[in-house]
């Protein structure tokens, strides 16, 4: 995280609660960046901190997509997503012994709520014992139209799927 702040010249930069903006959109700006091999340096250096920090994985998702011709205002909320690994630098996920071997899954649905595309966004984590072993976030590839019921039961049923599926091994080879 040091490394990705030097390169980008942030190391005192001031420090953010959120990758990105939760409670306005971005003001967009068409303007190319001046040095679109500077964004897909970083973007791409966020992309594989994204493997210990899955905080950014949405974020650096979004980010990634306009690696082909970055804009100003792109550049602007990449510089967003550094102020915020900023002032998480000693985060992480810690694994430890645990005295239970029960699992647990939780899951949550935001019906229609990416602005771009009105799609369902829904998010997965699944812990063993107090542990977290899995998690997912992505938008949801039907379409629900009538109820923020519907996604949030279709976000159960992938939790429930994914434990009938491949992903049981992980449960079943635990001492």
């Amino acid at each position: 995280m040091n490394d990705i702040l030097k390169r980008a010249g942030m190391v005192e930069c001031k420090v953010l609660s959120t990758p990105i903006s939760v409670m306005k959109s971005v003001p967009f700006s068409a303007d190319l960046y001046e040095d679109p091999t500077e964004y897909r340096s970083l973007a791409g250096a966020l992309l594989y901190l994204t493997i210990t920090c899955p905080d950014l994985s949405f974020t650096v998702n979004q980010l990634c997509q306009h690696m082909h011709d970055p804009t100003t205002s792109h550049w602007e909320q990449l510089k967003r997503v550094l102020r915020y690994v900023k002032g998480t630098i000693d985060f992480g996920l810690c694994i430890r012994k645990s005295v239970s071997q029960e699992i647990h899954a939780f899951s949550d649905s935001d019906w229609a709520g990416c602005l771009e595309d009105r799609e369902s966004t829904s998010g997965n984590a699944v812990f063993l014992g107090s542990n977290l072993v899995f998690w997912v976030c992505k938008k949801q590839r039907t379409i629900v139209r009538s109820s923020t019921n519907k996604a949030e039961y279709k976000d159960l049923a992938d939790v429930y799927m994914l434990r009938l599926s491949g992903f049981s091994y992980l449960f079943t080879s635990c001492d």
